[in-house]
């Protein structure tokens, strides 16, 4: 498991985070993970990146025309000076 300390912490905020952990039966350390994990795990409708660029750009017209190649063999790159 991982640490994770948090330096300069409002007074506001440490009383709120005390108040809710105690208010959820927690330790401040247990509050703050629950938190964690409820704000990072993804919800299961959440799709991955395939899936979002597919949906954003899905409704685009046009097809991709990609060269003839003949038959040819892929060349290596020239880089002249």
């Amino acid at each position: 498991m991982a640490t994770l300390t948090i330096r300069g912490l409002d007074p506001v905020t440490h009383a709120r985070l005390r108040v809710e952990a105690a208010r959820h039966g927690r330790s401040m350390e247990a509050e703050v993970r629950a938190i964690l994990r409820e704000r990072l795990i993804p919800s299961p409708g959440e799709r991955g990146l395939g899936s979002r660029i597919r949906a954003r750009f899905g409704g685009l017209d046009g097809d991709l025309e990609l060269p003839d190649r003949n038959g040819e063999l892929p060349r290596a790159a020239e880089f002249d000076l």
